[in-house]
């Protein structure tokens, strides 16, 4: 039980008066006029937080049917109530149950029929109804698929298009985002235009209703439509935002949103130029597996453009001159991805990024030297990237892994002297590996797969879709 729960409990036990109090409540609702009935009602919210959850719990159906009274123009009771129920289910939290129960009660039913009721200048009442409705969706998630069956979130965009910006406005985006959590809900939001709202929840109220809105972000940014409404209200300034604010579950929901959103390459420029580059390197730094796998997916996204492949490939050296072995080997996938692409070549080449690859390929370990060492033997596909290899020292040491006990560096040594072995300018260079058994035999698969028109396979770029990008929430 938490500590205010144990408070609760035990001042309700020390007062005998509880019972007799709750009954002149229940008399005093049922048979006073509506001044004292608020009285009532306002007195229970000022002491809800010392008096025991057993009562609490009896006066919510009590509060509820006040939220239907009828001869209450000024509506004064059904605020009052409203104010109440709304106190109740924060002071119980999701562990009591509270919201659920008033759910069960009709409170959300009639809030929804008092939000359609409400004049448009009405913006007090609106906002005690609000204000109730985001207590229920807060602790009692439970109830969201209702609240969503009674037309809850149209209503809530119908109110954020007409709601001023003022203190209380974060309410209606947190009940909007609470409702991304329900596939069908997404859709509304595409086609109501409430895509817009999902922006700006990013940018407003609490860390759990900034990620759901980042997460349905990502889910709904997968078509074109849904991307180009995005980008139009904002979406990657307030993702680039939430990126660096974050903790590190926010960063990976920001970052696999932002790669999606980055997928149509009309706005790769537009992601690179709002700041996105060091943060990705962050994630690909870090040592969060998926995160490193979100920075590899977005980094070949972006390096379309060759202004931002010159941009990455810097980042790139850096994590290989700085970081752990785990980083580089990331560094290192993503240089061999980006040499697929033409412009890419001479980027790499002038980075200095394969001086260093082999740099640290000469004191890395078995494990490290297996990983990278398939980065080089696809990179010794370019011409470029040969001589820099060659220039660098590579070929010794990749003659010497043919005898090594790994055979996964071994097949990759010898694909890579393979390619050397086809440049006359390095023939010469490598004519003493030609007759290891490795080496023949690598050879003569590469001349089966040539044969059999599979060799565009093994040189392709590594195809990037924003599918692996679209992860499960359960998983983020």
């Amino acid at each position: 039980m938490a500590s205010s729960e144990t408070e609760r409990s035990t001042r309700g036990s020390q007062n005998p008066d509880w019972e007799t109090d709750f009954n002149r409540f229940e008399q005093a609702i049922s048979s006073s006029p509506a001044p004292i009935r608020v009285r009532s009602v306002m007195k229970l919210s000022e002491s809800a937080n010392r008096i025991p959850e057993s009562i609490l719990s009896r006066a919510i159906p009590i509060l509820a049917r006040l939220l239907r009274v009828s001869d209450d123009p000024s509506r004064s009771v059904q605020s009052a109530a409203a104010h109440c129920l709304k106190r109740i289910a924060c002071i119980g939290g999701e562990e009591s149950g509270f919201a659920v129960k008033m759910g069960r009660c009709g409170v959300i039913a009639c809030l929804l029929g008092l939000l359609l009721e409400a004049n448009g200048n009405d913006i007090a009442l609106r906002r005690i109804w609000v204000k109730c409705l985001w207590s229920l969706v807060t602790f009692g998630s439970s109830i969201r698929i209702g609240l969503a069956r009674l037309g809850g979130l149209e209503i809530m965009i119908r109110e954020l298009n007409t709601w001023e910006d003022d203190s209380s406005r974060w309410c209606l985006l947190e009940i909007l985002t609470a409702f991304t959590t329900i596939r069908e809900m997404r859709h509304v939001l595409v086609h109501n235009g409430g895509l817009k709202f999902l922006v700006e929840a990013v940018r407003v109220g609490n860390l759990p209703s900034r990620e759901r809105a980042c997460h349905a972000i990502g889910l709904t940014g997968i078509t074109r439509r849904a991307r180009r409404l995005l980008v139009e209200a904002g979406v990657i300034p307030a993702l680039v935002n939430l990126f660096k604010d974050g903790d590190e579950k926010t960063k990976l929901l920001a970052g696999n949103a932002l790669g999606i959103v980055s997928a149509q390459t009309e706005y790769v420029r537009s992601v690179t130029a709002a700041g996105s580059v060091p943060l990705y390197v962050e994630l690909l730094s870090g040592r969060d597996p998926m995160g490193k796998d979100i920075a590899e997916d977005v980094f070949c996204i972006l390096a379309v453009a060759e202004g931002n492949a010159v941009l990455i490939a810097e980042q790139l050296v850096r994590i290989l001159r700085e970081g752990d072995d785990e980083a580089k080997f990331a560094a290192s996938n993503v240089l061999w991805a980006l040499s697929g692409y033409r412009h890419s070549v001479s980027v790499i080449r002038d980075s200095g990024a394969v001086p260093l690859l082999v740099e640290i390929l000469r004191d890395g370990s078995v494990e490290f030297r297996e990983r990278v060492c398939g980065a080089i033997s696809q990179l010794s596909y370019n011409e470029d990237d040969r001589e820099a290899f060659s220039d660098s020292g590579m070929i010794p040491i990749l003659i010497d892994w043919l005898g090594d006990e790994s055979e996964e560096l071994r097949d990759n040594a010898a694909e890579a002297l393979v390619n050397f072995s086809e440049d006359q300018q390095y023939y010469g260079r490598v004519r003493v590996a030609i007759g290891h058994p490795v080496f023949r035999n690598m050879q003569s698969k590469l001349a089966r797969i040539r044969a059999s028109h599979e060799l565009m396979m093994i040189r392709s770029m590594r195809r990037v879709t924003i599918e692996p990008l679209a992860r499960d929430q359960d998983l983020l």
